[in-house]
């Protein structure tokens, strides 16, 4: 059966840069050039939320697993935890020093992990709302950072041309994939946790095998 147009959700006042569902309510939530969060309920009777509070570009934003919190970073900075409700209140998080790309809750929802242009990965709890710690090994941009499904490693992608998987409790770069032909703008556990797919400015999206560190698929896209 073809798709068809459930909702048409406007509002934002510039380019949209990235959406989440809540998995426990029926909400959808978008970050926007224009520095703004607007969560959106799927329920047609129910109005939109705008979020203001970040300073410029919102880069990126997620759900936390129970749904009761959202994450989002921006080109100013910082890091917020919102309180996904009329009055949408906020927490910031500062440590990083350049523009915040890529934010995501571990399967727990206890720990936040954040990739920046200050070329690092930032470890964030949830609960206390501090920042823990930092993995920097990537000698240019990280443009996205993941946990992995049991929250035990982390994946993050650069455009250093690199790939690395951290252990979170030893704070170790355990291995670099450096087969990529181009930054690499994406990456992404498989819900196993047994292979990393990333894809980069090279045309091509990879997987690799993390139990033995090797590359399983090499697709090409067209140039």
């Amino acid at each position: 059966e073809d798709p068809s147009l459930e909702r048409h959700f406007k509002g934002h006042r510039d380019a949209v840069t990235s959406v989440d569902f809540s998995r426990a309510k029926k909400q959808l939530v978008s970050g926007s050039m224009d520095s703004c969060l607007m969560i959106w309920s799927m329920k047609p009777q129910m109005r939109a939320y705008r979020f203001l509070g970040h300073k410029d570009a919102v880069l990126c934003v997620q759900f936390s697993p129970s749904g009761h919190l959202v994450a989002s970073c921006s080109r100013d900075k910082t890091v917020r935890l919102w309180i996904p409700s009329v009055k949408g209140e906020s927490t910031v998080f500062k440590a990083h020093t350049g523009t915040v790309r890529s934010v995501h809750f571990s399967s727990d929802g206890q720990s936040l992990v954040t990739a920046s242009d200050d070329k690092t990965i930032k470890v964030w709890t949830v609960h206390r709302q501090k920042f823990l710690f930092s993995l920097s090994q990537h000698i240019n941009w990280v443009r996205c950072a993941r946990f992995s499904p049991d929250g035990r490693l982390i994946v993050s992608s650069s455009d250093d041309k690199t790939v690395k998987l951290w252990d979170k409790t030893s704070r170790e770069c355990i291995h670099s994939f450096c087969e990529h032909g181009g930054f690499v703008n994406h990456v992404d556990f498989h819900p196993s946790g047994n292979c990393i797919a990333a894809g980069g400015t090279d045309s091509t999206v990879k997987l690799w095998d993390v139990r033995m560190n090797r590359l399983l698929q090499h697709y090409q896209g067209k140039s």
